[in-house]
């Protein structure tokens, strides 16, 4: 019974995710009529800081970052706003998400309305092909449940796909470093053990790709386990920079180079690394800032 459910399961997640392959503009009503509301958010609730906007090429780009916050990354959706704002709508920057996510009811059709495509190859490919930039966030589940003891730490999760895809591509990789996202929810475990635990029981692990069920401390529930999002962020200040630019070679060859598909991804890890530490100096107080 748990294989049949586990099955309909991932059958229902490729057929909402389907829908989701090719790229399209956010909806433009919907953007105009969220744009005061995160615009308030950004400046009174998390108070933005972001920084770099010299650093982004005038051809497309694949921007690649770290994303905090358990299963609600306010750092991602804050620096997809800034982009919006920043350039006022008329370079589109597509978000990505956990198929999953674009799978759920409702939650899935918000995300696409607002440009987000699913975070896989097909979807990714098709939007720079576009000619519109895209941020991925390499770490994905890893990274934004990872431990609040290592919210300074650039977590792409040993994931080089996004340097193939630059590669495929002919773009440049634009890395990006932020700090605070992870200060809007404490996830005091990463919960790796029930995650294990739970799928031996349901089989859940492989479909819904995730390896964590972090256990966290937030508002309204001081404790609790979060699949879908059980918290609501607090308001921490999240510092955000846009990081020079790392070009890469677009001889398709190059893919299958594993020692020159390293040497970019320890780059740009390396130059957000250093990008979060800088940040993070800056920081007196979790939450405060």
């Amino acid at each position: 019974m748990a294989e049949h459910q586990q099955n309909l399961l991932q059958r229902l997640i490729s057929w909402r995710v389907g829908a989701a392959m090719e790229p399209h503009p956010p909806n433009e009503t919907l953007m105009r009529l969220q744009q005061p509301l995160w615009d308030l958010l950004d400046k009174w609730y998390f108070r933005l800081e972001i920084d770099g906007w010299e650093n982004v090429p005038d051809r497309t780009s694949l921007v690649v970052g770290v994303h905090s916050g358990g299963a609600l990354t306010m750092d991602a959706w804050t620096l997809v706003n800034a982009w919006h704002h920043h350039f006022e709508g008329r370079r589109p920057l597509h978000g990505s998400a956990h198929d999953v996510l674009m799978a759920a009811p409702g939650l899935g059709d918000y995300f696409r309305a607002v440009g987000v495509i699913a975070a896989n190859r097909t979807s990714v490919g098709a939007a720079l092909e576009q000619g519109e930039d895209v941020v991925v966030w390499p770490g994905g589940e890893v990274d934004a449940m990872r431990s609040w003891r290592k919210r300074d730490v650039a977590t792409l999760g040993g994931r080089k796909g996004f340097v193939k895809q630059a590669i495929r591509s002919g773009v440049p990789i634009v890395p990006v470093a932020t700090v605070g996202g992870h200060d809007t929810v404490f996830v005091l475990s990463e919960g790796k053990w029930l995650a294990d635990a739970v799928d031996k029981v349901t089989g859940l692990k492989s479909t819904l790709r995730g390896a964590n069920l972090p256990i966290i401390a937030g508002f309204p529930f001081p404790l609790a386990v979060e699949i879908l999002p059980a918290h609501v962020p607090l308001p921490a200040k999240i510092r955000t920079e846009l990081l020079e630019p790392i070009e890469v070679d677009d001889d398709p060859e190059r893919v299958d180079d594993e020692a020159y598909v390293q040497k970019i991804y320890d780059q740009v890890e390396a130059r957000i690394q250093a990008g979060m530490d800088r940040l993070a100096a800056k920081r007196t107080l979790p939450v405060l800032g």
